[in-house]
């Protein structure tokens, strides 16, 4: 089938990058694949040899393309009208799919699949479906591409840790966060040890949030060594293949939004996820949600909270084992379930 899928960039690459994800996906089965991205800059680094199949529409107003078969509108953003009024002219009403956010909450399971009739203008009469990404067999599933659990197997961790500049007995940690309240507390922490740490921190928020923290930390020196327990390595933007491997290569990842946490879950290690956070405080239910489904231990939870910001308190001891043990059961549910994009060219072809 012919897919077009619909990104708008709103921020934080996270919407880019799932997009990305799914139309490298879709293409690698055999599908041909249209990504519309209206700020397509990110993909230089993010996925700079591009993927065979996949063809990238920078979507400008008024941009037209002769539609296809299945139309993907990415976290609600509204397709190009023009491009939707050429599809009815032409008599061609795709399978039009609304992508919405990743979530835990029960509603997503009683919404999944819906159908959402057109009422008006030149889709009018036409159906629209929601379809939820989810962690459980009722919903749509996570993007989980079929050579991932391949490629991780084959994986050099040690050669990767000794790269990042982590010896044996070093603690290595990832640091991809927006700006967490709890965050002046872990290079604290990391500093005294009672071992080595090296903290990997990501280009753009996270290395601008931690530096404002060393800046306030008379205890700190602003520098990439800083002399105790703790040295600190500012990573520039990779692939997301890289970054993958570093998921894979630390014994700590601490992740934001929807596109990094999935990875985190397929790579097995401890992790700590920071939510989008939400002006009406709504992001910490779906927070607690997840931990449910994550079946969290009591520890990890309130580390979660407390580094969400949704409980006050210290940053709990952190019990690396029963940590990626749970991890690891996790990924272990998930893995027996369908992914993603088979459940959407199931879903595509039914209604098709």
């Amino acid at each position: 089938m012919h897919w077009d899928i619909f990104c708008k960039v709103i921020d934080n690459y996270g919407d880019i990058g799932v997009c990305w994800r799914l139309a490298a996906d879709l293409a690698g089965r055999g599908e041909r694949v249209r990504l519309w991205v209206d700020d397509p800059a990110a993909l230089a680094w993010m996925a700079p040899q591009g993927a065979p199949g996949v063809a990238l529409v920078h979507w400008t107003p008024g941009t037209v393309h002769p539609p296809g078969d299945v139309v993907v509108e990415a976290f609600g953003c509204d397709p190009e009208p023009g491009f939707i009024a050429a599809a009815a002219a032409a008599g061609r009403a795709p399978v039009w799919i609304n992508l919405e956010y990743l979530s835990a909450e029960a509603y997503v399971q009683c919404c999944h699949a819906l159908p959402s009739p057109m009422l008006q203008g030149p889709a009018a009469g036409w159906t629209k479906w929601f379809f939820y990404p989810g962690f459980t067999a009722a919903t749509g599933g996570l993007l989980r591409e079929p050579g991932l659990a391949a490629r991780q197997a084959g994986f050099n961790r040690s050669g990767a840790r000794a790269a990042a500049g982590a010896g044996a007995d070093t603690l290595l940690l990832n640091l991809f966060c927006y700006e967490p309240p709890a965050l002046a507390e872990l290079p604290l922490r990391l500093q005294q040890g009672p071992q080595p740490a090296r903290l990997l921190v990501a280009a753009g928020r996270s290395r601008t949030a931690v530096e404002r923290e060393i800046e306030h930390k008379k205890c700190l020196k602003p520098s990439k060594n800083l002399g105790c327990m703790l040295s600190i390595s500012y990573q520039p933007h990779v692939t997301q293949e890289a970054f993958d491997e570093r998921l894979w290569a630390a014994d700590l990842n601490f992740v934001r939004g929807e596109d990094s946490l999935v990875r985190a879950l397929w790579a097995g290690q401890p992790f700590i996820w920071q939510i989008y956070p939400q002006a009406d405080g709504a992001h910490a239910h779906k927070l607690d949600a997840f931990l449910d489904w994550l079946q969290a231990p009591a520890d990890l939870r309130q580390f979660h909270r407390v580094w969400n910001g949704t409980a006050a308190g210290p940053l709990p001891a952190w019990d690396l084992p029963a940590w990626g043990a749970c991890a690891r059961a996790a990924r272990a549910r998930l893995l027996a379930q369908a992914d993603l994009a088979t459940r959407l060219l199931g879903f595509a072809k039914e209604k098709r």
